[in-house]
């Protein structure tokens, strides 16, 4: 029966939990793919876990391909993407991929140039989005032109680069323009793919954002907007907590809707806001393309299950009515909360609306992916004893 078909979430972590979770609270049997089983998420009751050799690249084609004929042969399940890398991967291999699995992409060109951030930033210009000016940077001659930003200013890469992740911060806020061409003179040898945009003013409780799905016409199949509480690291960071903020949905969602049905985007997508604090107006950040976010559940707890909204349409299957209006849920990641909160001189609860928490990994009808990290905590802070009482370490020369 169609609906027993399954879904493969690729690539485990906080995100494929948090889909895994969602899918299965609609009952949606589901697998879970990653390289190492031994990740706290892959112990989830959510999904079947199942180790690949690879997330992105050639290999991942060929195991993709091997589980379609073998495990899944026949099925054709629907397939969810939850890293960048492989969104590149299958995007190229789409028309093998469509044979053994469903899943809506936006087009090639489409997925190329809305994954850097200077195609981005230049459809955005194109369409006449809000969006803070821009300079892309591959040479020491283009330093010339951070004299012509307003500062303070953002420095991140281009697109996602292991090289540039081993060695750098996902973001630098930057004061000036000798600071910013300071900073760059360190990171282009590492990776000739930098861009440096004007800083948009506020707090991290300012950034929203407007998660979607949208079938192969470009209709919304469902729409949910977010904002967060908290980063880590503050500013610069990755979400540490959100919740919902439906008094900005309209706005958003419609403002969501318009650049990607221009844009000709299909599938899962996001985008990120910033409220300006100087004009009180909402800017574009970044979008989010062929993928889950990384707080994907926070829709889902609040009672707009974006998974499962996807997988039905790719099955050709009506939606279910929209659940009723409840208050909101907050969702986090504890640890990184904890630390975002304590960095900032605030309360773990501060800036929680009244309602319901959702930790990332804990839930009491799922604990163990939760107690699989702390055991492997456990484990780590053991070995790091021992190594260092070991004849020869440094800790142990430094005692005799």
């Amino acid at each position: 029966m169609i609906a027993d078909t399954p879904a493969v979430v690729l690539g485990a972590g906080v995100n494929g939990l948090g889909v895994a979770r969602s899918l299965a609270r609609a009952r949606v049997p589901v697998w879970l793919l990653d390289t190492d089983v031994r990740r706290p998420e892959m112990h989830t009751r959510a999904a079947k876990p199942l180790q690949i050799r690879a997330t992105h690249g050639e290999t991942l084609v060929e195991e993709l391909v091997r589980l379609g004929t073998a495990r899944l042969s026949g099925v054709r399940p629907v397939l969810f993407l939850t890293q960048e890398e492989s969104v590149k991967t299958v995007s190229r291999h789409r028309d093998l991929l469509s044979a053994f699995y469903r899943f809506s992409l936006p087009p090639a060109d489409v997925v190329d140039t809305l994954l850097h951030k200077e195609g981005f930033q230049r459809r955005a210009e194109q369409l006449g989005s809000p969006i803070p000016p821009l300079l892309h940077v591959r040479t020491l001659e283009d330093l010339a032109a951070l004299e012509r930003l307003h500062y303070p200013v953002v420095v991140k890469p281009g697109e996602r680069n292991a090289d540039y992740g081993g060695q750098f911060r996902k973001a630098y806020r930057v004061e000036s323009a000798a600071e910013a061409a300071g900073l760059v003179r360190r990171i282009l040898p590492v990776m000739a793919d930098v861009v440096v945009q004007e800083w948009i003013e506020g707090p991290d409780s300012d950034i929203h954002f407007c998660l979607q799905y949208l079938a192969g016409q470009g209709q919304v199949v469902a729409s949910f907007t977010g904002r967060k509480i908290r980063s880590w690291p503050p500013q610069v960071g990755g979400t540490a907590s959100c919740t919902a903020a439906a008094e900005v949905h309209a706005e958003l969602s419609a403002m969501t809707t318009r650049f990607f049905q221009d844009a000709g985007v299909i599938g899962m997508a996001s985008m990120e806001y910033k409220r300006d604090a100087r004009s009180g107006e909402f800017r574009m950040v970044e979008p989010t393309i062929g993928r889950t976010d990384y707080q994907e559940e926070v829709a889902s707890l609040n009672g707009v299950n974006l998974p499962f909204a996807a997988w039905r349409s790719e099955l050709g299957l009506p939606l279910p009515p929209p659940a009723a209006a409840r208050r909101p849920v907050v969702w986090r990641v504890r640890s990184e909360d904890m630390q975002s909160a304590t960095a900032q001189g605030q309360r773990l609860t501060q800036g929680y609306p009244r309602g319901p928490v959702a930790d990332a990994l804990f839930r009491w009808h799922d604990p163990m992916p939760c107690l699989a990290e702390g055991l492997q905590r456990v484990r780590r802070a053991l070995h790091d004893r021992t190594s260092k009482m070991l004849p020869g370490s440094i800790a142990a020369r430094s005692k005799s």
